[in-house]
């Protein structure tokens, strides 16, 4: 028995030349490392490594603390049974581990133990866990407590301790033995209240809509002329000769065309100076602007030859928009009205590619509702149909091991962002990634660069593109996740697909309570939400007005008459003062007429009064609420419930479906019983109709 260390018990489970990674899908020409790697583990190439990730973020180093012999062998051998917990080592001890196992897991465990090494030392407690016991585990996390550590930071070292405590019988070096809190979760150690509050923030709307409003623009105004001064570019360089041969014939014959303008840079590219573009007239002439230089020279024949390009440009014969023409028009904050951008030479079209790049990653990231994750997992021709409507298909990372496909919904305005990032990266499968060759890796953009890098562009473009200033919050992309969650949440029956959006699992078919937290309100979108949701909810009633008025039925139910009894008054008051449609838009907005449209039928309640709720019998109401209590509706049996004609279809679906399951002898009892009571509730609201199903 050969014993590295004094402390060891026992000799390691695992051999030096043992892989580290084993059971797995690896990826072609695999190195995997070894367990005896004492200073790094290198993921890179052995297993796939999410697109937003770098190749240092795939990568564990037992460095610092964990270069001391105990705790490296420590760390490596509890990694190791994490990496590999269905190893037969493991499963004939009878040690049952299910910690995370993917690399970037074991980093931040790695990152645990090393942290936990240094408040030893701090201390002054033994360096050394084998003279430590469960009460100094104790105090460890109730210092991290007192200290800087957030809840949340506690809580994953806790599950640390506890995993370790978990392998302890199969570490070959003493680790204090038993959970140091029986009994006990995680989040209670860690004081974590078990209401699912989410702290991620929103996106602030003072920055949401001129980043939004900015980044459409870019996409569906200007990205045309930037696409064409590419693809102009790409063609010049292609036909480009690269032997100076024939030049001086070409230089006349090219002034000699008086359509033919000396291009100049870019104010945006050469510090405001209008000069002349030597590289991109050499392009124009058909010559590689990197392999031929005919004009660097003051004397000689490239002298005379510069001195015939400035006659030209003296008489103005000059443009900064040799690639691409005329650019779009806009009208700016000042009134005047002008192109969008300077002039787009060969230097500004790699700034602009990558604000194009970065326009469209605030578009998907803004309205997908994708993770960061998930979005720079996004391939080339990845929109698809995904029942009946655009989606992105892409792959979701987080929480899963598998890495399955799936689907995101998508409207067409993102679509288009997607063709555009398409067509400016260089990377032959995935969309988000380098749009300038010479910066091209395998690594992605960093979606927080991404993201102030494009308010940094935006605000240095204004004077040209007209745009709002952008305010230089602090942004980051679940921000946005959070807030598209949360405007989603104020339509009508939302709930359920935001989870499916969020892909968040829920065990029944309704939102998890995690996706609820997604979707809470916020205080800084209180007035443009209330604002908005008033415009939308006037616009639905008046359009429930004229349909009255022209004699269609509007709904069904006790509600429904009062409100036709509502736009009866209204039309009785226009007819006596002889007024027209506005007199009826005016008294449509001042009368109060209670409505909240729903999914399944519209409540006609006064929140400031409900009188008649049958939501609020023997409810226990939440502190602060106020009006009837939405999840506890019953459209069958409420004085306020208003069936409309669109809500019809869906009950007599649920009908048909209730009775397919009443009438199948092989459903359990208790299965029938259930949709016998549903059965009849939609009975109920169909009776409302008159029987019209």
């Amino acid at each position: 028995m050969i014993l590295l260390l004094p402390q060891q018990r026992r000799p390691s489970l695992f051999r030096d030349d043992e892989p580290v990674i084993q059971g797995r899908a690896l990826l072609p020409g695999a190195n995997v490392p070894r367990f005896g790697d004492t200073g790094t583990w290198d993921f890179n190439g052995v297993l796939k490594r999410p697109a937003n990730l770098t190749p240092g973020n795939w990568k564990v180093h037992f460095s610092q603390e964990l270069e001391d012999p105990y705790w490296n062998l420590l760390a490596r051998e509890f990694l190791m049974l994490l990496a590999n917990q269905r190893h037969l080592a493991v499963l004939s001890a009878g040690v049952a581990l299910d910690g995370p196992s993917d690399p970037r897991s074991l980093i931040h465990i790695a990152s645990h133990l090393r942290t936990a090494a240094r408040w030893a030392r701090e201390t002054g407690i033994s360096p050394h866990p084998d003279a430590w016991t469960v009460e100094d585990l104790r105090q460890r996390v109730k210092d991290m407590a007192l200290g800087e550590s957030s809840p949340h930071t506690t809580r994953s070292h806790v599950v640390t301790l506890k995993d370790l405590a978990a392998a302890e019988p199969l570490l070959s070096l003493p680790w204090p033995h038993g959970d140091p809190w029986p009994g006990q979760s995680a989040r209670q150690v860690a004081q974590i209240s078990a209401e699912p509050k989410l702290s991620t923030p929103t996106v602030p709307p003072e920055t949401w809509f001129p980043l939004v409003r900015a980044a459409w623009a870019y996409i569906h105004q200007f990205a045309p002329d930037v696409l064409r001064a590419d693809r102009r570019l790409r063609e010049l360089r292609a036909a480009a000769r690269r032997s100076i041969h024939g030049i001086d014939a070409r230089l006349e014959q090219w002034l000699a065309d008086g359509r033919n303008k000396v291009p100049l840079h870019s104010p945006a590219s050469h510090n405001g100076d209008l000069e002349v573009n030597w590289r991109m007239l050499t392009l124009l002439l058909g010559y590689h602007d990197t392999k031929v230089r005919p004009f660097n020279r003051l004397t000689g024949i490239r002298g005379k030859r510069r001195n015939l390009v400035l006659e030209a440009v003296a008489a103005g014969r000059v443009t900064t928009h040799g690639l691409t023409g005329e650019l779009i028009q806009v009208t700016r904050e000042d009134g005047s009205t002008g192109p969008w951008h300077p002039g787009i030479d060969p230097t500004t079209l790699i700034t602009l590619k990558t604000g194009l790049r970065d326009a469209a990653f605030v578009l998907v990231v803004g309205f997908s509702m994708m993770r960061d994750s998930e979005i720079h997992e996004i391939l080339r021709g990845s929109v698809v149909e995904h029942h009946n409507a655009p989606a992105v298909s892409s792959t979701k990372i987080k929480g899963t091991s598998n890495r399955p496909g799936k689907h995101w919904w998508i409207a067409d305005p993102i679509v288009e962002a997607l063709a555009v990032a398409e067509e400016v990266s260089l990377h032959p499968e995935r969309v988000f990634a380098s749009v300038h060759s010479t910066r091209q890796d395998d690594g992605t953009p960093d979606s927080v660069d991404m993201l102030a890098s494009f308010v940094q562009f935006v605000n240095a473009g204004r004077t040209w593109s007209g745009l709002d200033e952008i305010p230089t919050t602090y942004i980051r992309p679940h921000m946005f996740r959070k807030t598209m969650a949360m405007l989603t949440d104020q339509f009508p029956g939302s709930e359920i697909a935001t989870g499916i959006q969020l892909k968040h699992m829920a065990a029944r078919a309704l939102a998890n309570a995690t996706t609820r937290s997604y979707a809470a309100s916020d205080d800084n979108w209180a007035k443009y939400l209330e604002d908005a949701l008033n415009n939308v909810k006037f616009r639905k009633i008046k359009d429930l007005y004229q349909q009255h008025a022209a004699g269609e039925e509007i709904g069904f139910g006790p509600g429904a008459e009062r409100v036709k009894d509502a736009f009866d008054q209204i039309t009785a008051t226009v007819k006596a003062r002889n007024g027209d449609a506005r007199t009826a838009d005016t008294l449509l907005r001042t009368t109060r007429i209670h409505i909240r449209f729903g999914m399944l039928n519209n409540c006609t309640a006064d929140h400031a009064n409900p009188v008649g709720a049958v939501c609020l019998e023997n409810a226990i109401i939440p502190d602060g609420h106020v009006g009837p209590l939405d999840w506890r509706c019953r459209p069958d049996r409420c004085a306020n419930s208003m069936i409309g004609p669109e809500h019809l279809p869906i009950y007599d679906s649920h009908q048909r479906k209730q009775l397919e399951i009443i009438n199948n002898p092989s459903i359990p009892r208790c299965r029938r019983d259930l949709a016998e009571r549903e059965f009849d509730i939609t009975r109920n609201v169909l009776r409302m109709a008159g029987d019209l199903q």
